[in-house]
């Protein structure tokens, strides 16, 4: 294992690592991002994308495509492996793709941000905040017009910013194409939420037109395939098939998915290394799993907005008062005891508590994210409440509370 023992100015505590062998050959690879030169296992999805934005290589107008699938199953990587084909078939910059991921903070997670970003893509700053949002929708159309061009609009999780903004952006940019005269604009959305287009404006709905891609979930060879070519170029040394076999077995069991695989073995090799050890066994995998799932957890609370964070609060405040008389685990709660306690968390923190139809809202949304259960009951004649409980382990509740009581007051 590397330690850092006592050590003088003269030496460095990372020559120790330097000078180690890894334990991998290239750790891209192994990440969700990696583009490979060939993508297995999707071929057939590959071809619907390709066939549906091929008209635009003989200048015609191609259909807006939606991309729906559940989380890990090769949305992204495809449609970012399709329009990066599509660009380098294309004659003198005739397409340009611009790729965005609408979840990421301060770049597209609103309307401003979404067209300030555009037009730099398109190499035109503006500044961060300030300007009229009509006035960045007629810069981003003239920027656009200003040659002949066709651009190639690759929204991921669009409908992270649908929730936060709603359509009008989509009908916006689906109605550009009758206000330009040289350029044309295309739209790829790639969505997890495959009630998505469900949920739009009819109007909207009637703008898009498009077509729709569906990618099922890989099943447990076709993930340990992945894995398999993966780490041939990601480690040093082969792996045990054992190896690939638990951390397929793993992920075909969480939906399919090849990000937690790819994640899995990741981290594995990540543990295995910092112990010293040579060879990933199937102990470093266990660690992994419980090391993504703590990240995972706090990662997701940490990026709730303050008043889920507060609901989640009161939550936990509520079960640990009730520890004496019932597990935490299995503590149940009812939603006015639940509105009762953030109230008494939000006048102790000086923050405007919202109303009980607010905070019941919140509490759906922390269950559809799977930190809590909440179950609708019925109470006869007195109505119907949610009873509530801890979806988090017992070994991850103590950095949760630690983070959580950091945050607010006691």
């Amino acid at each position: 294992m590397w330690k850092v023992e006592a050590v003088s100015k003269v030496d460095n505590i990372f020559s120790q690592y330097v000078q180690k062998q890894s334990v991998f050959k290239d750790k891209t690879v192994l990440t969700s991002n990696f583009i490979p030169e060939k993508i297995p296992h999707r071929s057939e999805e590959i071809t619907q994308l390709s066939l549906a934005l091929a008209p635009m290589l003989k200048g015609f107008h191609a259909s807006n495509v939606f991309v729906y699938g559940t989380c890990g199953t090769g949305k992204t990587i495809c449609s970012r492996f399709v329009v990066n084909q599509l660009e380098e078939a294309a004659k003198d910059g005739q397409i340009k793709t611009i790729y965005i991921n609408c979840k990421m903070k301060k770049v597209a997670d609103t309307e401003y941000r979404l067209l300030a970003q555009l037009l730099k893509e398109l190499g035109e700053c503006v500044p961060d905040t300030g300007l009229p949002t009509d006035v960045l929708y007629r810069r981003f159309f003239e920027n656009a017009d200003s040659k002949r061009q066709t651009l190639v609009l690759v929204l991921d999780e669009i409908d992270a910013l649908f929730k936060k903004i709603g359509d009008e952006f989509l009908y916006n940019l689906t109605r550009i194409n009758q206000e330009l005269k040289q350029a044309k604009l295309n739209i790829v959305g790639i969505t997890n939420d495959l009630s998505f287009r469900d949920g739009l404006d009819m109007r909207v709905r009637s703008s898009l037109g498009e077509e729709e891609i569906l990618f099922r979930p890989y099943n447990a060879l076709q993930l340990k395939h992945i894995l398999e070519e993966r780490a041939k170029t990601g480690f040093e040394t082969g792996l045990d098939e054992a190896i690939l076999n638990k951390c397929a077995a793993i992920a075909a069991q969480e939906h399919g998915d090849a990000r937690r695989a790819l994640d899995l073995l990741r981290v594995a090799g990540e543990l295995a290394e910092r112990q010293g050890d040579a060879k990933i066994t199937e102990a470093h995998i266990d660690m992994a799993e419980q090391k993504i799932d703590l990240d995972r957890v706090i990662e997701t609370i940490k990026s709730q907005p303050s008043q889920s964070q507060i609901v989640l609060h009161a939550i936990i405040k509520l079960a640990e008062s009730r520890k004496k008389t019932t597990k935490w685990a299995d503590a149940r709660l009812l939603t006015g005891d639940v509105f009762a306690t953030y109230e008494s968390v939000c006048k102790e923190n000086g923050i405007k508590s919202l109303t009980q139809r607010r905070v019941s809202d919140l509490i759906a949304e922390l269950d559809m994210l799977g930190i809590i259960t909440a179950k609708v009951i019925s109470k006869g004649r007195y109505g119907r409440t949610k009873e509530i409980s801890m979806a988090i382990s017992n070994s991850h509740l103590d950095r949760v509370k630690a983070f959580l009581a950091g945050r607010f007051s006691p």
